[in-house]
């Protein structure tokens, strides 16, 4: 291995970890100049993405939160009618959160919101770069994935 690539493996995590976060505040800065607010939005696309009926501990996993800071934005949510919470058919002491038609109607602004802001963050880099990028993310994922759960080991 040369020290060049071991520089540039070396460096990996932390450039890309940088990037997401400026990746994000920058989204959030486009977002909020619509009025919405990453407390908002960043549930609600995570509730659409997981197809809904999620418990709101999952929820809060996904989002990256504390359940119990969720909680408040839930019932706002949930006030203005975007989201509700219903009783799961095989536990009947949980709930399982899920979007109503206004909650599905506003995550489709949002996708176009954030449509436009990636557009911008995206201009110069062809379909076709993006596409390597995406693959190469999916890769990584996929063996942070097998990192977690080695294939023969059991959860307890």
């Amino acid at each position: 291995m040369t020290s060049a690539r071991s520089s540039q493996r070396a460096r990996f995590g932390i450039r890309f970890s940088l990037l997401a976060r400026r990746w994000r505040r920058t989204l959030d800065a486009h977002l909020a100049r619509q009025g919405l607010t990453s407390t908002s939005w960043v549930p609600l696309i995570h509730l659409e993405e997981s197809g809904g009926g999620i418990s709101q501990k999952e929820l809060a996993r996904r989002v990256g939160v504390d359940g119990s800071s969720l909680v408040r934005v839930l019932d706002m949510l949930e006030r203005d009618g975007l989201i509700e919470r219903r009783r799961d058919q095989d536990d009947g002491r949980t709930r399982l959160i899920h979007l109503t038609a206004d909650g599905q109607r506003r995550v489709a602004e949002i996708r176009d919101e954030l449509g436009q802001g990636e557009e911008e963050l995206l201009a110069g880099i062809s379909d076709t770069e993006i596409a390597a990028m995406l693959d190469c993310f999916a890769r990584i994922n996929h063996r942070m994935s097998d990192l977690e759960h080695p294939v023969g080991s059991s959860a307890v």
